[in-house]
C-alpha cells in the first residue's frame, strides 16, 4: 500500500470541482526517462520514469486538454491570474541523454515544450556521465534548443548549495549560466535548485534569491512539493515529482492539488527540526557566514 497515493486520492474526492481553477498551476519534475531499474528505492524517492509510462502520462495530459508552457509563461499567467486552466510546465533535472533518446520524441509528437536543467560540469563536447548515467552533449543541447526545448542552469557541479559559502554559491550560479549562454548563443534566465530545498531557512533563501537576481535569473524551481501560486517567489516555484510509480489517477490528483499536502507535511517536519536544534548551533554559525558573504 502506498500511503501518499491513497491519501491523495481520498483528498481528491473531497476537493470541490473548482479547486483546480484558482490561481495555481502544476510544474512537473522529471529526471530520467529510461528503463533503468530502481528497485532499491522506495516508490516516493524514485526519479526514473520508463518511456512507456512517460508516454501514457503525456497522452493523458493531451487528452485532458492540458497545454505545456515554459516556466516564464507560467509565471506570467500566475501573476495575471488568467490562462491557468489546464496549464502545465514540464521540467527535467540533470540533463541526462535519455531525454534526447526517449522523452523528446514523445513531447514533440504532442507539440509540448519542456525545460531541461543542466549541471554544466557534466555536459561536454564528448559524452560525459552524471550519477553513472550518460548526459547530453552540447551538440544535442543545441539541436533540442532549435526545436523549442528550453535550457536552464542546475549549477556547475550539482552541489548542495546550502553547504557552500556565499562566493562559492555565486560562482556556481554565474558560471553555469555563462556556459549555457555561450553554447546556445541566447540568454538563460531559469534555474533549478539541486537536492532538497531548505524551505524553512529564511536567511539562506534571502541570500540565494539575491544571488540569483544579481546573476540574471528571473525564474527558478525547487524540490518543495506542491503547485505554485502567486504568493510563491518566482525564483523558488514548487514542483510535483513524477516517476514510473505514478499511475494516471495519482498524476491527476497531483495536477488537481490533492498532492500538495505532502509539501505542507514536509514543511512542518523541517520547521520542527529547526526549532529542536535551536539558535546558536553550528548550522546557524555557517548561515551567518553565508549571509556575510565570507
Amino acid at each position: 500500500m502506498r500511503l501518499d497515493r491513497s491519501l491523495s486520492l481520498f483528498l481528491g474526492k473531497l476537493m470541490p470541482a473548482e479547486a483546480g481553477e484558482n490561481r495555481t498551476a502544476p510544474i512537473l519534475m522529471y529526471h530520467s526517462v529510461s528503463y533503468e531499474g530502481e528497485e532499491e528505492r522506495t516508490l516516493y524517492y524514485r526519479t526514473v520514469t520508463s518511456p512507456s509510462i512517460f508516454e501514457q502520462q503525456i497522452n493523458y495530459l493531451c487528452s485532458a486538454g492540458y497545454s505545456a508552457v515554459t516556466l516564464e509563461e507560467l509565471a506570467l499567467r500566475i501573476a495575471s491570474g488568467s490562462g491557468l486552466e489546464r496549464c502545465v510546465a514540464i521540467t527535467f533535472d540533470d540533463g541526462f541523454q535519455d531525454f534526447y533518446q526517449n522523452a523528446f520524441t514523445i513531447l514533440e509528437a504532442h507539440r509540448f515544450t519542456a525545460t531541461v536543467f543542466l549541471p554544466t560540469a557534466y555536459i561536454g563536447r564528448e559524452r560525459r556521465k552524471f550519477q553513472d548515467r550518460p548526459t547530453l552533449t552540447w551538440a544535442e543541447v543545441r539541436e533540442l534548443s532549435q526545436y523549442g526545448i528550453v535550457f536552464g542552469s542546475h549549477t556547475v557541479t550539482h552541489p548542495q548549495l546550502w553547504d557552500l559559502s556565499g562566493p562559492a554559491i555565486e560562482a556556481e550560479l554565474r558560471q553555469s549560466k555563462a556556459t549555457i549562454e555561450q553554447e546556445l548563443g541566447r540568454a538563460v534566465n531559469t534555474f533549478a535548485y539541486p537536492f532538497a530545498f531548505p524551505e524553512t531557512d529564511t536567511t539562506f533563501r534571502n541570500h540565494l534569491a539575491e544571488s540569483l537576481a544579481l546573476a540574471g535569473y528571473q525564474y527558478g524551481v525547487c524540490t518543495t512539493v506542491g503547485r505554485v501560486d502567486a504568493s510563491r517567489s518566482r525564483l523558488f516555484m514548487k514542483r510535483l515529482p513524477v516517476n514510473s510509480a505514478d499511475d494516471i489517477k495519482l498524476l491527476e490528483a497531483k495536477l488537481n492539488g490533492a498532492y500538495d499536502w505532502i509539501g505542507r507535511v514536509q514543511g512542518y517536519v523541517k520547521l520542527a527540526k529547526k526549532l529542536w536544534r535551536g539558535p546558536g548551533g553550528a548550522r546557524d554559525s555557517r548561515l551567518n557566514e553565508i549571509h556575510d558573504g565570507t
